[in-house]
């Protein structure tokens, strides 16, 4: 399987602790069996900067998701859930946004696969 990434924004204002951020999810993963399926990297800008905080997941042959609106560490459970529901979609294409907790309501663009 190609690797999933869960991007999450570095220039996205506030007092952010982006280790406990980290760990959070990291934790959050670890807690559903995924950790050794998604990658967890920093991008500088998702041009959600009205909503901070930023997070999208993307994966090789997957559609890509951009949220924001997110409490990295209070919403690490549900950031956990919308990638098992990413990985259980084909191509990554959520058709029932429920399991993804408060995230569904923080979608900003769902982009198909090339």
């Amino acid at each position: 399987m190609a690797q999933t990434r869960l991007l999450i924004c570095t220039s996205c204002s506030g007092t952010r602790d982006r280790d406990a951020e980290r760990k959070a999810v990291q934790a959050a993963l670890t807690g559903i069996d995924l950790a050794a399926e998604i990658e967890i990297a920093e991008h500088a800008c998702f041009s959600g900067c009205s909503e901070p905080t930023s997070i999208a997941l993307q994966g090789e042959g997957m559609a890509s998701y951009v949220f924001s609106g997110i409490d990295i560490v209070a919403d690490a459970d549900d950031i956990a859930a919308t990638c098992r529901a990413y990985l259980d979609s084909p191509a990554g294409w959520i058709e029932d946004a429920r399991p993804c907790g408060r995230l569904r309501l923080c979608l900003r663009a769902r982009i198909p696969a090339l």
